[in-house]
């Protein structure tokens, strides 16, 4: 399905805010449900982004960014420009700094079909928190439909943040993390 289509279905009322539904790769995908660890360790990264993200920038949660073929809705995102200038639109994916989904039953599909269209759209950093395993993989270098770089860090590591090369904070894993 392409991506007006789905928009027209949301416009339509045919697809509300009670359907718990994305659009990926141009297939409706019903979204994982999230339990509190993962409702947690979101609104933590929420608040831990907010304190850094410079003028010009702002942080967003559960809220979609419109690509070629899908609309995926991450769990956290650091997107360019005011709020006010996504009134009439979402964000697409060169106007996204970071990406971040905080896995727990949804891991296969944020390592699989999720960081391929956020590479393929060009998302610089791409965030994947696993709270399973407690770790976190960092990609960066989107090519084509991957990312040229993986890092996996352990929960006494940090996650460096930075919008447009310049280096803004570090997050340290353990506050993200469920106890």
């Amino acid at each position: 399905m392409p991506v007006e289509r789905y928009h027209e279905m949301v416009q339509s009322g045919a697809l509300g805010a009670d359907d718990r539904i994305e659009l990926l790769e141009g297939v409706l995908v019903e979204k994982m449900s999230k339990n509190p660890p993962h409702v947690f360790a979101a609104k933590v990264l929420t608040r831990l982004l907010n304190a850094m993200v410079p003028q010009g920038w702002h942080v967003t949660s559960q809220d979609p960014v419109t690509l070629a073929d899908s609309e995926p809705e991450p769990d956290l995102m650091v997107v360019r420009g005011d709020a006010k200038e996504y009134v009439n639109r979402h964000p697409h994916g060169n106007e996204i700094g970071l990406v971040v989904e905080v896995a727990d039953s949804s891991l296969r599909r944020d390592q699989g079909i999720k960081k391929r269209i956020y590479a393929r759209a060009g998302i610089p950093v791409y965030w994947l928190i696993d709270l399973s395993s407690r770790t976190a993989e960092v990609y960066t270098g989107p090519q084509g439909s991957d990312y040229a770089v993986r890092q996996v860090l352990e929960p006494s590591q940090e996650l460096l943040f930075s919008l447009d090369g310049e280096m803004l904070g570090r997050v340290a894993l353990s506050q993200i993390l469920p106890p």
